[in-house]
């Protein structure tokens, strides 16, 4: 071992040096849309929030998802780190820190870290290939507290589903197998996954350009959907995504488009049976009802500002723990916001956050999700690579 680095790597570098971090709560750049005097919910940054382990770092944050118990999963790339990132892996090793922290990492409400598990070890081998994602993409939890992602990169067509300590139990789809928004029984780099209601519904996603279900029991094909409920159609992506295709300025936003555009997003139900669709470089979500036969009703599109370009708008959508689930919250990748909206009208009341670096700031806004006290958990990709909490203060 080098000299200069012995007194570090003597060090305890385990999840068991991380303090509990007490709060630090800051401002947040705040907009206000409705009229003056109107209520709506607000929050602070918590810039202590959360608790990495000594040795760990965090890569892309691409997926965060609260369970049942409130613990704060997400979904990492740790491939996004590089040579300076993780001097610590290194042969010899080149710095103090770091190394990449498992693909799946879960975090208490408070921002301890619990555990985190997850790469090819913990995932099966069928017909030789093993089904672990290249690129991790999107991530939930259900109310068994059972865990399900998706991946974006090269041949990652497949949803895997796992027990809380990283045990497989099943897949839809299959890795380096995509036959396009005709397959029942393939998918295109699925972005996100619900299993709720007896139904597994993902969108499919950066390859393919719909929504397709599943049984939750038997694993059978239930039906596939594209924009306001037609047959899936549009153009099915060649090769592998390329970060680089999300500001190409020739791809221009139409909320208003008879086909989702190139990248659907995210699934993200509702507790009175509708489900909202992010068709991100469209700038729109599209809201369908939920039928007892599984299947979906178009209700209506629902734009947000729909004349931004580049990574364009509506990433993922959560809502406020209440049982009427009376706001939302939708996260905007290029302006680096989450736009506040009265669910029951859909009225935009206003946005937090812009883009930027700092505590309550964004580069690349990719994933949020709600605790049942109401605070917002957000992640970033590209070059953003972290997950921040935004602390529900109140209705005022």
């Amino acid at each position: 071992m080098r000299p200069f680095l012995a007194a570090f790597l003597l060090l305890p570098l385990t999840a068991a040096t991380a303090p509990v971090p007490q709060p630090a709560l800051a401002p947040l750049t705040f907009e206000q849309i409705a009229p003056e005097g109107t209520k709506m919910p607000r929050f602070k940054v918590d810039a202590a929030w959360p608790a990495m382990p000594d040795d760990l770092l965090l890569g892309q944050v691409s997926g965060v998802a609260v369970g049942p118990d409130d613990s704060v999963w997400v979904v990492h790339r740790p491939h996004s780190l590089t040579g300076t990132d993780t001097g610590l892996t290194q042969t010899p090793p080149i710095a103090a820190c770091c190394k990449p922290a498992p693909p799946v990492v879960r975090f208490g409400k408070d921002g301890r870290y619990i555990n985190g598990w997850g790469g090819a070890e913990n995932a099966p081998n069928i017909d030789g290939v093993n089904q672990w994602p290249a690129s991790l993409h999107g991530i939930f939890v259900d109310e068994a507290g059972s865990v399900w992602f998706g991946g974006n990169g090269k041949g990652d067509h497949v949803v895997l589903n796992y027990s809380p300590d990283g045990k497989f139990i099943r897949s839809f789809g299959r890795r380096d197998k995509t036959g396009g928004n005709d397959a029942t029984d393939q998918l295109g780099n699925p972005s996100d996954v619900n299993h709720s209601d007896g139904m597994v519904l993902i969108s499919d996603g950066y390859v393919n350009r719909r929504v397709i279900g599943f049984d939750a029991q038997t694993g059978g094909y239930k039906g596939r959907w594209g924009a306001y409920g037609k047959p899936p159609s549009g153009p099915v992506l060649q090769g592998a995504f390329d970060q680089s295709h999300a500001v190409d300025p020739s791809l221009v936003a139409n909320p208003a488009a008879s086909i989702f555009g190139s990248i659907v997003h995210c699934v993200a139900p509702t507790k009175d049976g509708y489900l909202y669709v992010c068709d991100r470089n469209n700038n729109r979500a599209q809201l369908f009802k939920r039928e007892r036969n599984g299947g979906l009703t178009f209700v209506r599109d629902l734009a947000i500002a729909p004349e931004t370009g580049g990574t364009h708008t509506v990433t993922d959508i959560a809502f406020s723990p209440d049982p009427q689930q009376t706001y939302m919250y939708v996260a905007d990748m290029m302006n680096g916001r989450i736009w506040i909206l009265e669910r029951k009208t859909h009225a935009i009341l206003g946005a937090i956050g812009r883009v930027g670096r700092q505590a309550g700031q964004f580069t690349w806004l990719h994933s949020i999700d709600t605790d049942s006290d109401g605070n917002i958990y957000a992640t970033e990709v590209n070059t953003g690579r972290r997950v921040q909490k935004l602390v529900f203060t109140g209705i005022e």
